[in-house]
């Protein structure tokens, strides 16, 4: 054990320091931070990405997948955000046939016992780059690293930043991604075992970690950073790279230059063009796969990246509150966009002190990597920024423009390298108060307890928040009262619960925030519109459709309220504006066949409808309609065939049944109607009208007493019923004439 290994012994006792208790010490607190996660909903983006993902659902070809992005879209589509994760959406998928379903509390568990495992993977990975590579003579991997490696690993389960991979279902993406740029790593390390003699080394365990880094990328974009940490594990650890004394001898033309370590190293350029060649060839097949070039994110996504000035100033910003949430992970939010952090906008601004702050301790990290005599403090120093900096690229808008400011979910992996730095760190203090001052160390210990306390007491606290949709928006209120989306969020789960004079209040207020948000200036006047405030409704439409003229649903809603309004022209208009942007959209179609049938267009309304359910067959409502008009014209036998056409794609839909009944009824095909109503009341006992055309159709039939015990049981469920009270009166002088005949 190496002696610097040895300053944290009064933090992590020696009785824990065999690998199988170091291992499940680790799983254990792993597990306790994030348990409370295990039965939450699907929360925020889980309901687009496994919810409504079409790829999940069995019917959905397999191959589908390898051509969709990580929301179900078309990846050569100008609107997908080029998410490719094909495995990520397998694993979703093999998730729901085994679980039955789409039931949440399977999707948690994965994502709780994958954190577990990776935190526990991560004790060798440590071990490795705090330790280095060394074996015994039977071939197996010395730990030199037992007290950092598990303290690091120990820092890593319990860091309150990985909430959200973990408890949101969509960090399954994250998770997996980290879990295949782990194995990548260590299969790297397994191709470096034999480099000590004569500079050997394995070919197929090289290839297989370019491999594992591939299926890596599968999952998640930043899974591929892995052949970039190998590359620098393998020219630090194994090459033994100086870099101050390869700069000095650059510079002075030293002549001994061909006899660096690195250089010395057999293999070294052969493992390096591997790893370049493997790596390039997986992005270009990716860009390939892209189809249409990069992304297109809006201004609200990622207003630094549209900003006419200031951009670097505005980047430099975003690293350092990722690295704040690395270093003080207590406010966190679900999303940190539109208005959350304000832009820069002159250098006076007293939040360029931090981006300075950040520079200056990068800048202090990079000199002590590379001008420190120590050339174990220099390995582990240059190892841990690579491991903190390069999975984080893919993120940082160098290479191109992402659809974020500042997400928690990229930092899972960086995360590593913190707390990789964080324990070196631990180690130095406790070296120099051991030195002088021995009850300090104890406080030292204590210091690193108490963060190990605190942090997984806000995990635990953190995932709770995450379980349900109403607790994950409201915290955001006090993290960033200034994000249009978070107070869009709250407006929206109000009104999913019915409670629209708050939802309005919230929706107004994020509009308010953002002038130019449409989805909440479309959400807002859905409500209006339901509240029969059509003015305010019509115009808070209108402007949504002015600010993003393509918004088919705002359209269509605009559509609805001029139709309220009487304005048909105006509302037919809409209806094939939108239908123009989104050519399959059979919502649309059924209100323009509303429309249409309020102008008494029949066949124009018939068509409509017949094209919502070509897109959507199991569109009840515009089937339905069909049925009705087609009754109400006459046209019973057509009225008869769409209806069983309908019953044949949705078999179990009680609507249905209940207009096919009625149409079959009039047809006096009784024995059939009445099969249908008494299904239908099977499916919706409760429900007035049917038990009341059920008594008109005994009524018609003569079986009197049937239809009085249904005429009274529909007028128990609705004494207003006028239609069924006449019918009922009609029926009983009926029966009291039958009754003095018989006298």
């Amino acid at each position: 054990m190496a002696e610097w290994d040895a300053d944290l012994d009064h933090i992590i006792p020696s009785s824990i320091l065999p690998p199988l208790w170091a291992k499940l010490l680790v799983g254990f607190v792993s597990l306790v931070c994030f348990a409370r996660s295990y039965d939450g909903d699907f929360v925020f983006d889980d309901s687009e990405a496994v919810v409504n993902n079409k790829d999940l659902r069995a019917e959905t070809p397999l191959g589908d997948l390898w051509h969709h992005d990580f929301w179900g879209n078309q990846l050569s589509s100008n609107t997908s955000h080029k998410s490719y994760r094909p495995l990520t959406v397998l694993v979703f998928r093999m998730n729901c046939y085994l679980s039955g379903g789409f039931h949440p509390l399977s999707f948690h568990v994965v994502n709780i016992l994958l954190h577990s495992g990776i935190s526990i993977l991560l004790v060798d990975v440590f071990s490795v780059l705090f330790g280095g590579l060394q074996y015994t003579s039977k071939g197996r991997r010395l730990n030199l690293a037992p007290r950092s490696s598990l303290l690091a690993a120990l820092l890593f389960a319990v860091h309150p930043v990985h909430t959200e991979c973990v408890a949101a279902v969509v960090g399954c993406a994250d998770l997996l991604a980290a879990l295949f740029f782990l194995l990548s790593f260590l299969g790297y390390c397994k191709a470096l075992r034999e480099t000590n003699k004569e500079g050997t080394h394995s070919t197929f365990w090289v290839l297989l970690s370019i491999l594992l880094g591939a299926v890596a990328m599968l999952c998640k974009e930043q899974g591929i950073t892995v052949l970039g940490l190998n590359a620098v594990f393998d020219i630090l650890v194994i090459g033994k790279l100086n870099v101050l004394e390869l700069v000095r001898k650059v510079l002075h033309k030293d002549r001994s230059l061909e006899n660096t370590g690195m250089l010395r190293t057999e293999g070294l350029l052969f493992r390096m063009s591997l790893l370049a060649l493997g790596g390039t060839g997986v992005l270009y097949v990716r860009w390939k796969i892209m189809g249409t070039g990069p992304p297109a994110f809006t201004e609200v996504d990622n207003p630094a990246s549209f900003a006419s000035s200031m951009l670097a100033i505005n980047y430099n910003y975003y690293y350092s509150l990722n690295a704040w949430l690395l270093l003080c992970p207590w406010w966190l939010c679900f999303d940190w966009s539109m208005g959350c952090i304000p832009l820069i906008k002159s250098v006076g601004d007293w939040r360029v002190i931090a981006l300075a702050a950040l520079w200056f301790c990068l800048i202090g990290l990079i000199c002590q990597a590379l001008c420190s005599e120590d050339s174990h403090k220099r390995r582990i120093l240059t190892l841990g920024l690579g491991l903190l900096i390069i999975p984080f690229l893919p993120a940082s808008n160098l290479f191109f423009r992402v659809g974020f400011v500042v997400a928690e979910r990229v930092l899972y992996l960086p995360s590593a390298g913190y707390c990789m730095l964080l324990t070196f760190g631990f180690g130095v203090l406790s070296k120099h108060t051991k030195k002088r001052y021995w009850p300090r160390a104890k406080l030292v210990a204590a210091f690193v307890l108490g963060i190990l306390f605190i942090n997984t007491l806000r995990c635990v606290i953190r995932s709770g928040e995450w379980r349900n949709e109403e607790q994950l928006f409201r915290s955001a209120l006090s993290v960033c009262p200034l994000n249009a989306k978070v107070h869009y969020n709250v407006g929206k789960n109000l009104a999913d619960k019915g409670n629209q004079t708050a939802a309005i209040r919230y929706y107004r207020e994020a509009v308010r925030l953002n002038p130019k948000y449409v989805h909440a200036m479309n959400n807002l006047g859905n409500i209006l519109k339901e509240r029969n405030e059509l003015q305010e409704a019509e115009e808070l439409l209108s402007l949504a459709v002015q600010i993003q003229p393509d918004f088919a649903a705002a359209w269509m809603n605009l559509g609805i309220v001029q139709n309220s309004l009487k304005r048909f022209q105006a509302a037919e208009q809409s209806y094939r504006t939108a239908i123009k942007h989104r050519r399959k959209y059979p919502d649309c179609y059924y209100n323009l066949g509303r429309l249409y049938a309020d102008l008494n267009r029949h066949v124009d309304a018939l068509n409509a409808w017949r094209n919502a359910t070509v897109l959507k067959p199991e569109h009840s409502l515009a089937w339905n309609n069909m049925i009705i008009l087609l009754d109400s014209t006459g046209n019973l036998a057509q009225a008869e065939a769409v209806g069983r056409e309908a019953l044949e794609l949705i078999p179990n839909d009680h609507s249905l049944m209940f207009s096919l009944a009625n149409v079959l009824g009039k047809s006096q095909k009784y024995k059939e109607s009445e099969a249908l109503f008494l299904k239908a009341i099977k499916a919706h006992p409760n429900t007035a009208s049917y038990h009341g055309n059920l008594a008109v159709l005994y009524h018609r039939w003569g079986h009197l007493d049937l239809a009085k015990k249904h005429y009274e049981i529909s007028l128990r469920l609705d004494p207003m019923a006028s239609g069924t009270k006449e019918n009922y009166g009609l029926l009983r002088r009926k029966l009291e004439q039958m009754q003095k005949k018989n006298i």
